[in-house]
């Protein structure tokens, strides 16, 4: 298999067309894809209709697959993550429906993410993802100086006690999720801007679910950089949003981008499954 790589915006997202990621997948092909994982951040594979553990095959071409604290996933499957919202729950808020990048508070977060559409609505339920090295190449001086050089805090907030999310925001039943849990609210030191180690490109990783302040300031003093570093990142020339349907595959970096599970589909089904990969031993 050849694939064919087409950029779907000017600055983030290639739908990967001339694949079929139900047929044996030789090492030519992961090298292919990881590359072009590294030049466009999030990769586009429609009508593939995966089974759970060829979804897990997959994940492994980018990287060994991870179990995440937090989200309790499947009973059988500790690396699948069911992200269901049943018609009946209206209302409230959705899982991953604030700007996030996944678990960027562990020591070691996930390189990557991978979701696979089984139900989808009618209309409604995009996902948008946000080029964090574009927003950073075109950061305001004042702000990249604010951040160069400087260590982020990031914690667990939706899970911690300091910082819990209020009732009426959370996500529904279908998701269950570790609150409450003081381990959470640890502080971790993370670069505001890293440098990825495949394409030696700078990135933002700051983001709004859990970066609590910058090293060296408190969170007063902290908000309105942070405020003004997300209306920056989000400006739609550093987006891309999707349309979901049955039978679709994406693939993300954590590292290089954000991304928000657009909550606006109430009375309808949707479900995915998510899995997620560390990164590659060197």
């Amino acid at each position: 298999m050849t694939p064919t790589i087409e950029p779907v915006t000017g600055t983030l997202g290639a739908e990967v067309r001339g694949v079929d990621l139900n047929a044996p997948l030789p090492t030519a092909l992961g090298e292919a894809l990881r590359a072009a994982l590294a030049a466009h951040h999030v990769l586009f594979f429609r009508g593939q209709h995966l089974e759970i553990a060829r979804q897990k095959q997959v994940t492994e071409l980018f990287g060994p697959l991870l179990t995440l604290p937090y989200v309790v996933p499947m009973a059988d499957e500790p690396q699948v993550i069911r992200v269901l919202k049943k018609a009946e729950e209206r209302g409230g808020g959705v899982f991953g429906g604030n700007w996030h990048s996944d678990f960027s508070f562990l020591e070691t977060p996930p390189v990557g993410s991978v979701l696979s559409a089984v139900t989808v609505p009618p209309y409604g339920g995009d996902t948008v993802w946000a080029n964090m090295v574009a927003a950073y190449e075109a950061l305001p001086a004042e702000l990249k100086a604010a951040v160069e050089g400087r260590g982020a805090i990031h914690t667990g907030k939706p899970y911690g006690a300091a910082h819990a999310p209020p009732p009426d925001q959370r996500s529904g039943a279908s998701i269950r999720m570790t609150r409450g849990d003081p381990e959470a609210d640890r502080e971790r030191v993370k670069p505001a801007v890293l440098t990825h180690p495949e394409s030696g490109r700078r990135a933002l990783f700051v983001n709004p679910t859990y970066t609590t302040r910058l090293e060296g300031l408190s969170e007063a003093a902290s908000e309105p950089i942070l405020a003004a570093l997300y209306a920056h990142c989000i400006r739609p020339e550093f987006c891309c949003r999707y349309r979901w349907q049955a039978g679709d595959l994406v693939v993300w970096d954590n590292r290089t981008t954000m991304h928000y599970a657009v909550n606006d589909y109430d009375g309808f089904d949707r479900l995915l499954y998510r899995t997620a990969f560390a990164a590659r031993p060197a």
